[in-house]
């Protein structure tokens, strides 16, 4: 196909059916390796990695190319392989295919397969999916939905934030700068997690701020920020501004995602 189709399949929702089932066909293939005994490797910035990970990342590539074809991918593993490339596109998807290795390979629940589609330098359609909670979060064409497997899609909407707001915080935060999050985000409690489900959590009302400092890389934060920002979100850069893609090595610095 040609690029301008994939503009057609992003107007008439095609798009977004595809990139769902793509990502829960991903984790249908990552699940037998969780709470498994497999093996992990250590990537050059010493990040694991599994053969989940590159498993689920060529699936998702190959259904990609051969739909949309002529749209260029950074995905993580590829990059981990053979380097980021030194400009983006104006048109390209961002993937992770198995966000919150460390916790996956530990048996927690919080990991994640992620896609977004970014162009010029913003995500206009992602889907995130939770393999240990059989759940998908997506963009649709009305906004932003979530559905357990072989469930109906529903609506989600973020919530207005209450008085005493909940923040998200990454489990790397130490409890000194967790409570300094939490106060200089108005909330009363804050609640550690890992990978991109923080987005999807606040998107669908039940959190209400997700404060980061330390660095991440561009396809960790894409999808959830596609679905959060559908569902009535934002996610800010230490700018004030809209998190923006196609930055010098793919790498993201400090942000806050929020809610109502």
């Amino acid at each position: 196909m040609k690029t301008d189709s994939l503009a057609r399949d992003l107007k008439s929702g095609k798009l977004h059916d595809i990139l769902a089932e793509t990502a829960e066909a991903a984790a249908e293939l990552i699940l037998p390796y969780w709470r498994a005994d497999v093996e992990v490797l250590s990537k050059a910035d010493d990040s694991p990695v599994t053969l989940a990970d590159q498993r689920a990342e060529a699936l998702i590539l190959e259904r990609l190319a051969a739909i949309w074809s002529s749209v260029p991918a950074v995905a993580e593993e590829q990059v981990a392989a053979q380097g980021a490339p030194e400009t983006a596109a104006t048109r390209y998807w961002l993937i992770d295919p198995l966000d919150g290795t460390r916790g996956f390979v530990q048996g927690k629940e919080a990991f994640t397969v992620n896609i977004a589609l970014i162009e010029k330098g913003r995500p206009v359609a992602g889907v995130v999916t939770a393999p240990a909670l059989s759940t998908t979060w997506r963009v649709s064409t009305q906004g932003a939905e979530r559905r357990a497997f072989g469930e109906a899609w529903r609506p989600i909407r973020v919530r207005e934030r209450p008085a005493d707001g909940v923040a998200l915080l990454s489990h790397s935060v130490s409890d000194e700068d967790a409570e300094r999050l939490m106060r200089q985000n108005g909330c009363a409690v804050w609640q550690g997690m890992d990978s991109s489900l923080k987005f999807c959590l606040i998107a669908e009302g039940r959190f209400d701020v997700y404060p980061r400092v330390g660095p991440t890389s561009e396809w960790d934060t894409a999808a959830g920020q596609a679905v959060l920002e559908a569902a009535g979100g934002r996610v800010l850069g230490g700018d004030g501004q809209p998190l923006a893609y196609g930055k010098s090595g793919f790498l993201n610095g400090p942000f806050t995602a929020l809610g109502g």
